[in-house]
């Protein structure tokens, strides 16, 4: 992928591949850039720009191929590999991430959870038994992890972060409410899930619609 390539188009990305996934399990085999806007709300001309990034993915007077497109998409965002994921933290919003479906179908599959309750480590949840926090090195040297999914405390999160950088582990998909910075080749995913509701409160309190 060249490094030319905005953020902001690497975002749409996965909108692409979810829409283009609905787009083919619906029986579409084939869709314009200007009936793809309708449907995605972004402008035509946007969704040409973004794909031209990577490729010359659609003919004029005929439109995309969906299943060609979604594939190369599915390429680009790396949707071809499997991803071997731990999850430190494990109260309400680790096992609601636990418990979604959808990330082993697109080949996300967690494989280890770490805690510092004593009150669950040794239990199971979902048959993966929880950990102390103070093995995640030995577990990390005996298996693969590539991405840390962290939904702890902002006060603990920063070391932890420490922890899983030292152990190797690359990627970070962070829940917790404090914004990582990435060092030592480690990629970081910041989620801010009040973020969204803000500005879901913003829209509800303002004429942002009536403009």
């Amino acid at each position: 992928m060249s490094n030319k390539v905005s953020l902001a188009v690497i975002r749409r990305l996965p909108r692409y591949y979810r829409f283009l996934s609905d787009l083919l399990e619906n029986g579409i085999t084939r869709i314009s850039s200007k009936e793809l806007s309708a449907k995605m709300d972004i402008t035509a001309s946007q969704i040409r720009q973004d794909l031209n990034n990577f490729g010359c993915f659609g003919q004029q007077g005929y439109g995309y191929n969906v299943e060609i497109l979604l594939r190369e998409i599915k390429d680009i965002l790396g949707l071809n590999n499997t991803y071997n994921l731990i999850l430190v933290g494990a109260g309400n919003l680790g096992q609601a991430l636990l418990n979604y479906a959808k990330f082993e179908k697109r080949g996300f599959n967690f494989t280890g959870i770490f805690d510092i309750n004593p009150k669950i480590i040794g239990s199971k949840i979902r048959g993966i038994e929880v950990r102390d926090i103070d093995t995640l090195e030995q577990f990390a040297s005996e298996n693969k992890v590539d991405i840390a999914v962290l939904t702890i405390p902002a006060n603990i999160t920063q070391s932890i972060y420490r922890q899983v950088v030292s152990c190797g582990i690359k990627g970070v998909w962070n829940f917790s409410n404090t914004e990582l910075k990435e060092e030592k080749g480690t990629m970081i995913e910041n989620v801010h899930l009040t973020d969204s509701l803000m500005t879901l409160a913003y829209k509800l309190n303002s004429d942002f619609n009536n403009k």
